[in-house]
């Protein structure tokens, strides 16, 4: 399989993000991307990614879509939601972080991401650390939000994480960040990163990528 054969599988096959699986038209404004975020503190356990996006929507259903919103909420509201979701083990843990991941965002950086953004100068890494502020977040959480964020976020790109260059790996593609860039446009950088990630996920082999 060429590179650009199973690129063009992956999207077909893998291609929808996360934020677009949850709901979230992502946009640079501040509202998406803190829904963004909340959908990265959920996906930062471990837990099924079908239930973290399915948790996002609940708390999205539920009026949660701002840090102000989530800030005001009652912590049991929080939790129900997590509940309806299926969201089992870390419901109560995540209700506290994502109360005090809303309370940091709005007392550093007024409620605004891209505050957070213009802090680190666009800067990459410097975001990933600024990230790993927020409750529940770690590389992995930070990886994710970067991932996603880079569809709005040019200077993010390319944004791969460790999960996705493996899958490249074993797909036999480049597996540098720099590598996969140069195998499709800018715009469809954070589509190739979901694939790769789910691809991943599906345990399916290259072979059966090709066949769908």
């Amino acid at each position: 399989m060429g590179h650009q054969e199973a690129v063009a599988a992956l999207l077909k096959s893998f291609g929808r993000t996360y934020a677009d699986e949850a709901g979230i038209t992502l946009r640079d404004t501040p509202a998406p991307l803190y829904r963004l975020l909340v959908l990265t503190t959920l996906s930062s356990v471990r837990i099924n990614a079908d239930i973290a996006v399915t948790a996002a929507r609940e708390l999205s259903a539920a009026g949660l879509r701002t840090p102000k919103a989530m800030a005001a909420s009652r912590w049991q509201a929080r939790v129900d939601a997590l509940g309806r979701a299926h969201y089992v083990r870390y419901d109560e843990s995540t209700a506290t972080a994502l109360g005090r991941g809303a309370d940091l965002l709005l007392d550093r950086w007024h409620g605004d991401l891209r505050r957070l953004r213009d802090e680190a100068d666009g800067d990459p890494a410097r975001i990933a650390d600024l990230l790993r502020e927020f409750p529940r977040i770690g590389p992995v959480g930070a990886g994710i939000f970067c991932r996603e964020a880079q569809a709005v976020w040019p200077s993010l790109r390319p944004s791969f994480d460790d999960r996705t260059l493996r899958a490249a790996a074993d797909l036999g593609l480049p597996h540098t960040p720099t590598g996969l860039a140069a195998l499709t446009p800018p715009h469809d950088l954070a589509h190739l990163a979901a694939a790769l990630t789910r691809f991943s996920l599906s345990h399916a082999s290259p072979d059966e990528l090709l066949a769908a």
